[in-house]
């Protein structure tokens, strides 16, 4: 591995300010922005939009399209069926 090219891979606290969670893992970004984690240590801290505390898909809080409605009237408005 070459020397110097790399960024620094360090602890990161990503929170989720939406969903109140957040989480400690390793990462090369970083942040001015810092907080006391649970352990005691500081830490640079990220803000992100959507975590998986929040994400439909895992709290399986999902919405159900209704695809077949709008193709249907796409068809419905340019006259043209799968069929033909």
């Amino acid at each position: 591995m070459k020397q110097d090219i790399h960024p620094d891979y360090g602890y990161v606290v990503f929170r989720d300010k939406g969903a109140d969670y957040s989480f400690l893992t390793r990462s090369t970004l970083t942040s001015d922005e810092t907080t006391e984690w649970e352990d005691g240590n500081t830490y640079p801290v990220v803000d992100v939009q959507i975590s998986s505390a929040s994400h439909p898909f895992w709290t399986g809080k999902s919405r159900v399209l209704d695809d077949e409605g709008r193709v249907a009237k796409f068809y419905k408005k340019y006259g043209k069926t799968p069929k033909e």
